[in-house]
């Protein structure tokens, strides 16, 4: 009895003097007024001085333009984000149509995929503007944020100097536009285009501007281009403003690859998790499943709950 009450004693000692210590609370940045002063402030925010917080949402693509029906089923499954294509400003040509369709479904708009950023002059007019129209129609949605993609390569082109910087330019330009509708812009490395290896990927981050323009690392792209997107994670940790998770395979196909669902490629999607993890890492992934692939295919709705299951018992996040 006297050795279970000193115990007691004990703990009830230890809790009120750990009561008794100042308390920690991580800080929350403020979003700074929009001035001309201060414009950049809410798109040059470090990612590493807050606890990570990663969000899970879901591409559409995989359902192939039919985002009515796209939005239900990851409504469905417990998705709270989707990223949807442009394609969705011909289906719902009012964007508060697609806001009351999402609050419905309680799905965010996590990501617009808006396009190719062309380096074509002839082009530059019409580009800049589609991408200043949807960065307005995002806006009115409840997003904050535009995928981009640099020029593709045709016809076995390959890229000169100045078509690195002439992209790192127009990507600029882009962001600065959009940047009035409060809408931020992110990078998509990708196959076939200018951005394909991560050489090629540090070419045009190198030459653009830091403060407007960020990356959004698709693991798979990346991995098929060459590179570890773990160690892409680490080296983009203060740029990088969303993640696509998706997971590659070779293939009989043409290309020599194909995309497939989470954990049955070649990424360590682990060592990417640990590594925003590490820098603790603030926003969306979207998970992302395109492209033909061959054999017994799921039907798109099958895929996201494969998918699920592996993020969640895998991977330890929570959907």
């Amino acid at each position: 009895m006297k050795s279970s009450r000193r115990h007691f004693l004990r703990t009830v000692g230890a809790a009120m003097t750990t009561s008794a210590l100042p308390m920690t609370l991580p800080v929350l940045g403020a979003q700074a007024l929009r001035d001309p002063s201060s414009s950049l402030r809410p798109f040059d925010k470090a990612a590493s001085h807050s606890p990570s917080t990663i969000q899970v949402g879901y591409a559409a693509i995989a359902w192939g333009g039919d985002d009515s029906q796209a939005i239900t089923d990851l409504s469905s499954l417990g998705y709270p984000g989707i990223q949807i294509r442009a394609n969705a400003v011909k289906e719902f040509p009012d964007p508060h149509t697609l806001k009351d369709l999402l609050d419905q479904h309680q799905l965010k708009l996590a990501a617009f995929s808006s396009g190719d950023v062309l380096i074509d002059p002839s082009q530059e007019a019409a580009n800049q503007a589609m991408h200043e129209a949807n960065a307005k129609y995002v806006s009115a949605v409840g997003g904050t944020f535009l995928q981009l993609i640099g020029t593709f390569s045709h016809n076995n082109m390959t890229f000169s100097d100045e078509d690195y910087k002439r992209q790192a330019m127009l990507l600029t330009e882009v962001s600065k536009r959009v940047s009035v509708y409060g809408v931020k812009t992110g990078l998509h490395n990708h196959m076939g285009s200018i951005a394909q290896s991560p050489e090629q990927l540090d070419r045009i981050m190198d030459a653009a501007d830091p403060r407007y323009v960020k990356l959004l690392l698709d693991t798979g792209h990346y991995k098929q281009g060459g590179g570890d997107p773990a160690a892409a994670v680490k080296k983009y940790k203060d740029r990088l403003i969303c993640l696509h998770l998706k997971d590659v395979k070779p293939s009989s196909l043409s290309s020599g690859y194909e995309f497939t669902e989470l954990g049955h490629g070649t990424v360590d999607f682990p060592a990417v998790i640990a590594a925003l993890h590490s820098i603790r890492f603030q926003g969306w992934v979207i998970v992302e499943l395109d492209g033909k692939r061959s054999g017994s295919v799921p039907t798109a709705k099958e895929s996201a709950a494969m998918n699920k299951e592996y993020i969640e018992k895998t991977l330890g996040l929570h959907v």
